[in-house]
């Protein structure tokens, strides 16, 4: 049939052959048809030079979303404040915040899956300029709690990461992914000091302003740069056979059927239990820096900031060479070991300054749990699912913000800081014994 196809196509036109062969999926044929960038636009086959562009955009993308994000995390409390909202009350503000980052997390995915991820990311990035331009309108409490509804699809890392993911090799994405931490720590650093400066020397709503204009030029940045495909031509026919098939952007029964994959449950279940001790001692940090350690405000925003330089030092100089000499599995088995001695650490810590040392192997076994969790789950997928993997991955860290503060309050409250050390402690000491003992039946999985 393909030869009596070939014989009739002979005295057509080059763009017929083009056409005819973006309709077959023969790799040959995909070969002859050549490189120029309408072909790359139709069969995904890109160049390396237009990968390595296309990586760094989404880098750029990333970055400036997590220095907006922090930049409004800074200044939310005196906005609050500022319009009588109590301690209580923002804490119910947080809550709703992170319930709706929690159910937008895999709807952001599957959207990713369904329609692209430039769609995805111009989702979030719009999203983005909604949320800061109802803050720069809040002049009152409800229109404050009305400011967090577009945070159910602000999602830039899980779109950046969507990038990666679509266009890196499985042995290239481990190291890719993780570059991303380097993007967090600039938006750390960048996000605090601008909320802190600007706030502080022209208002409060000012931040929201500078938020809102670096938003929109965020979503033009993905309208103009980000592909309209980034999957591989094969993996695109996949992708629009499953929205055939499935075409609701929140399915428990699609969660279920990754979840079933061959180790994903296992290794979704050490991501979200390894770093959850940590997850609820950052969450209570700043009552625990007031209180415990005797921080004001200008040093506590000094020692976010030696964390964001950590970040960008573990994330752009450690994760990827060990990616690249080490496999996926040491690595992990790696982290959750480094974290049952930062657990012993911290259950032992009393000043600031022991803080500031076990922040340095916490920072990496975060760090490298994240990226490593992310690495295996998004092979263990079909490449039709990736989108909908990360959005569940992106999904633990929202969950931990909404159950965080209750269960670290008690935590605090009843038993001091050296309870969440111990609870860290044992958590990882019982995941590294089973990862020792267990083999987690992890397989790469192509285009299914």
């Amino acid at each position: 049939m393909l030869a009596q196809r070939l014989s009739h196509s002979r005295p057509a036109t080059s763009r017929s052959v083009s056409i005819m062969n973006a309709k077959t999926s023969s790799a040959g044929e995909e070969e002859a048809s050549g490189m120029s960038n309408e072909t790359l636009g139709e069969s995904g086959c890109w160049g390396e030079a237009k990968r390595r562009q296309v990586i760094r955009v989404a880098y750029v993308i990333a970055a400036l979303d997590l220095t907006f994000l922090f930049m409004q995390i800074a200044v939310m409390p005196y906005l609050a404040k500022s319009l009588g909202l109590d301690s209580v009350g923002f804490g119910y503000l947080q809550t709703i915040f992170g319930v709706l980052q929690l159910v937008g997390g895999y709807i952001f995915g599957r959207f990713a899956d369904q329609f692209g991820v430039r769609a995805a990311l111009i989702l979030s990035c719009a999203s983005g300029s909604i949320f800061f331009l109802l803050m720069s309108l809040s002049t009152n409490i409800p229109l404050l709690f009305l400011s967090r509804l577009p945070g159910v699809f602000m999602h830039g890392i899980p779109g950046a990461q969507k990038v990666i993911t679509d266009m890196t090799t499985p042995s290239q994405r481990a190291g890719t992914l993780g570059k991303l931490g380097f993007c967090f720590g600039v938006g750390i650093i960048a996000g605090s000091v601008m909320g802190g400066v600007l706030s502080t020397k022209f208002g409060v709503y000012v931040p929201t302003y500078v938020g809102l204009a670096g938003s929109l030029i965020n979503t033009l940045i993905a309208m103009v740069w980000i592909p309209s495909q980034t999957k591989p031509k094969s993996d695109h026919h996949v992708t629009e056979h499953s929205t055939s098939q499935s075409g609701s952007l929140f399915s428990i029964r699609e969660i279920l059927r990754l979840m079933k994959f061959p180790g994903v449950m296992e290794v979704f279940i050490v991501k979200v239990f390894a770093g959850l001790p940590i997850g609820l001692f950052m969450i209570m940090f700043s009552i625990i820096s007031m209180d415990f350690f005797g921080l004001e405000a200008v040093e506590s925003g000094y020692l976010m900031s030696y964390f964001g330089v950590l970040q960008m030092v573990v994330q752009g100089l450690v994760i990827e060479k060990l990616a690249s000499h080490c496999s996926e599995m040491t690595l992990l088995r790696l982290s959750v070991f480094v974290f049952a001695g930062v657990g012993l650490g911290m259950a032992l810590m009393r000043t600031v300054w022991h803080y500031c040392i076990i922040a340095v192997p916490m920072v990496f076994a975060f760090n490298m749990l994240a990226t490593i969790t992310d690495s295996m789950l998004t092979k263990a997928v079909p490449s039709s699912s990736t989108g909908a993997m990360l959005g569940i991955c992106a999904s633990v860290q929202p969950l931990t913000r909404t159950v965080g503060p209750t269960i670290g309050g008690v935590l605090y409250k009843q038993f001091g800081v050296s309870s969440f050390g111990y609870l860290q402690l044992m958590i990882n000491l019982g995941l590294f014994v089973y990862l020792l003992k267990s083999k987690i039946p992890l397989e790469e999985m192509k285009s299914q």
